[in-house]
C-alpha cells in the first residue's frame, strides 16, 4: 500500500503478453485511467532471460519477485498464464485476465514453421525477432487452466479475437463454472466487438482492476 497526495494507493501487478513489453500502448492507457483511482501498475519485463531464449519458469520467477506488496494480478494473453501459475504457487491475489491464453496448449506447436530459432513479429520492437523453438515446446506442456483459481477472477474476452479463439476461452470458463469451485465474485465479460488487444476497451477494464485491487481491503 502506497500513500500519496491522492490518498491511500494500491498497486497491481500487470503481466504483459507474448512479444510485448511494459511499454505497450495498453499499459500506458490503463495507467492513465488507474492513477486517478489510486492504483499503481507494477509492470515487469517478462522477456527473460531474453526474448530469443524466452523461458516460462524465468517469467514466473520474474513476476513473483515483482509482486511484493501488490494487491491484484492483471495478466494479458500469455501474461494470464503466468498470473494463473503465480496463484497456483500460492500468491493468492484477485485476478483480472485480458484475452487470456486459456485452452490453447495444443496451438503452441500447431502452426509452427520448421527450424530453430523461429522468427516471429515482436510488437515491442516493431519487427520480426528470433526465438528458440524450445519455448513453444515448453508452453505446449503448461497446464494451468484445468481447475479454476482459488481467488476471484474477472476475464475480459473479445468475440473478434484474432489470436485466441473466443470459444476456447469460453469453454474453459464453462468448465470452471461447472466445477462449482469458482471463487465468489468471479465473472466473464464478453466484448462483442473486441479484438485480441482490447486496447480500445481500457475504459471498461480499468474499473475492474481498481475493484480487484480493493478486494483485500474488504471494500465492495
Amino acid at each position: 500500500m502506497i500513500s500519496s497526495a491522492l490518498g491511500t494507493r494500491h498497486s497491481a501487478l500487470y503481466l504483459h503478453g507474448f512479444a510485448s513489453s511494459p511499454d505497450s500502448q495498453k499499459i500506458h492507457s490503463l495507467r492513465a485511467l488507474l492513477v486517478p483511482l489510486g492504483v499503481e501498475l507494477v509492470t515487469p519485463d517478462l522477456n527473460v532471460p531474453s526474448f530469443e531464449k524466452l523461458d516460462f519458469e524465468a517469467m514466473v520467477e520474474c513476476a513473483g519477485r515483482s509482486a511484493r506488496a501488490t494487491r491484484a494480478i492483471v495478466g494479458s494473453s500469455l501474461g494470464s498464464v503466468v498470473a494463473l501459475e503465480l496463484v497456483r504457487r500460492g500468491l493468492h491475489l484477485p485476478l483480472v485476465l485480458i484475452a487470456p491464453g486459456l485452452g490453447i496448449r495444443d496451438q503452441w506447436l500447431a502452426k509452427l514453421p520448421p527450424g530453430d530459432p523461429i522468427e516471429v513479429f515482436n510488437h515491442a520492437v516493431g519487427r520480426p525477432m528470433p526465438i528458440h523453438r524450445a519455448f513453444f515446446e515448453q508452453m505446449s506442456r503448461i497446464d494451468v487452466d484445468r481447475e479454476p483459481p482459488p481467488v476471484p477472477v474477472t476475464i475480459f474476452m473479445g468475440r473478434l479475437d484474432e489470436t485466441i479463439k473466443f470459444d476456447r476461452v469460453a469453454s474453459v470458463w464453462d468448465s470452471w463454472k461447472a466445477s462449482g469451485k469458482l471463487a465468489a465474485g468471479s465473472k466473464f465479460i464478453e466484448i462483442p466487438e473486441g479484438d485480441h488487444g482490447l486496447t480500445a476497451f481500457v475504459d471498461r477494464i480499468a474499473p475492474e482492476i481498481h475493484k480487484a485491487s480493493d478486494i483485500l481491503s474488504g471494500n465492495p
